[in-house]
């Protein structure tokens, strides 16, 4: 989109915890206000994550830098600006622990250690389920129902199939399209790798 003098209009967000006004984060001011809202969470996450404070002041920093230089790919319809800078936070955080493994063994890492410490780490736990939580609530209300009831709730398509009196081979269908609409939903995110 572009103004009538050719500009992109501001980046503007607001954070859904809390009242807070919108923020232009592509203004010295905008991104201000986000870090001294959003910078104690991040800098406890990439502490966590990074067992290096120094590390994880720089990765905060250059968080927000990121998310300053990005403003204009921010759409505040997709996520929260608290999700979107945890996610820019997530993949330096990942950067870095794999810059790190390289250096420490001196070849390139598979990845699946990293993998491993995400699943038990609670802070990333968390971001998936906000993340998830998200990607849900932008799907249609048939596709979230059924993605819930057999995915988290473990039924069956064939129970829900018959609970809802459509043909079981209707279920699975609305089931592998809702699955490829979410996994749609957190690739166009970056939240997939």
């Amino acid at each position: 989109m572009s103004s009538a003098s050719g500009e992109r209009p501001p980046a503007v967000c607001a954070a859904n915890n809390g009242p807070e006004p919108p923020v232009a984060l592509n203004t010295e001011p905008g991104v201000e206000a986000a870090y001294r809202r959003y910078r104690p969470e991040l800098l406890g996450f990439a502490i966590r994550a990074l067992s290096d404070r120094h590390l994880a002041e720089d990765l905060v920093q250059d968080t927000f830098t990121r998310a300053w230089r990005s403003a204009g790919t921010f759409d505040p319809a997709r996520s929260s600006v608290r999700t979107w800078l945890f996610s820019i936070a997530r993949n330096g955080i990942v950067d870095a622990l794999r810059r790190r493994h390289r250096r420490n063994l001196g070849e390139t890492s598979s990845g699946e250690a990293l993998a491993e410490r995400s699943r038990s780490d609670p802070i990333e736990r968390l971001l998936l389920t906000i993340q998830v939580r998200e990607a849900l609530d932008r799907l249609s209300p048939e596709h979230r129902h059924v993605i819930v009831e057999v995915h988290y709730l473990g039924r069956t398509c064939a129970d829900l199939a018959a609970e809802l009196g459509v043909p079981a081979g209707t279920m699975r269908s609305r089931l592998f399209y809702a699955v490829r609409a979410l996994r749609s939903i957190l690739e166009e995110n970056g939240w997939l790798a």
